[in-house]
């Protein structure tokens, strides 16, 4: 194990500070630790730990940056204030993992399983998340700008801050959902159901009153944002 400090790194109670990863040292750390381990300042950079088994593994302040997690188990996990920008969580069991404060833009959670995980504060930009599986996922202040969440539910779901500008929410279902705050600026929202949604603290801005007729349908929408929506089809509201 390589330690960052010139320190060589310890082991206690399966805690590891201030080191440097290979896919072959964290796979025996994980087999003869025993239970799930702690990584604090660790660095996992453009490593592949493909298939390995992280279950309930807690991480502060880890770097993942261009890492391979595809297949790997981690079921419980805990992330606090971790960077993994590009990181590919193809088709991973993170089912009631926790994500905080943590730079996960531009990650690919394709086929993922998300059930019950949490994402608090996160930073989502570019995001991928086809064919994840979204049981009870969800996202609280946090940006999920050009992310492509598409065909994800939040149904009757109270969204906190969040900004799906740019986003591709193609048939995504906000039914009865209740926005507090968050942007839906610029979004693709081709075949979503809005109807019941509550959208009056939402930032609209680039949609039109054409998209507003065709995507939102059955939406609640405050007295300003109908203003202007429709000052932008040249219609004055005295």
């Amino acid at each position: 194990m390589r330690s960052n400090t010139g320190v060589q790194p310890t082991i206690n109670g399966a805690v590891l500070a201030e080191t440097s990863l290979s896919r072959e040292e964290v796979a025996v750390l994980l087999r003869d630790s025993g239970a799930a381990p702690t990584f604090e300042h660790c660095m996992f950079d453009g490593e592949d730990y493909s298939d390995l088994d992280f279950r309930g593994a807690r991480f502060a302040h880890c770097s993942f940056a261009n890492s391979i997690l595809e297949n790997c188990r981690l079921a419980g996990s805990r992330w606090l204030r971790c960077k993994a920008p590009a990181a590919k969580l193809r088709y991973a069991d993170l089912t009631e993992a926790r994500f905080c404060h943590s730079d996960l833009n531009n990650t690919d959670w394709t086929g993922a399983n998300l059930a019950s995980a949490v994402f608090s504060e996160a930073k989502l930009t570019g995001a991928r998340f086809t064919e994840a599986r979204t049981l009870g996922l969800s996202f609280h202040d946090s940006l999920l700008v050009a992310a492509d969440v598409k065909g994800m539910s939040f149904r009757r779901k109270r969204l906190e801050g969040l900004n799906f500008t740019d986003a591709d929410l193609s048939d995504c279902d906000f039914r009865d959902a209740v926005f507090e705050g968050g942007s839906l600026r610029n979004a693709r929202l081709q075949n979503c159901r809005f109807d019941g949604a509550d959208l009056r603290a939402v930032d609209l801005s680039g949609l039109r009153l054409a998209d507003v007729l065709q995507h939102l349908k059955g939406t609640i929408l405050s007295v300003d944002q109908a203003v202007v929506l429709m000052g932008d089809c040249g219609v004055r509201v005295m």
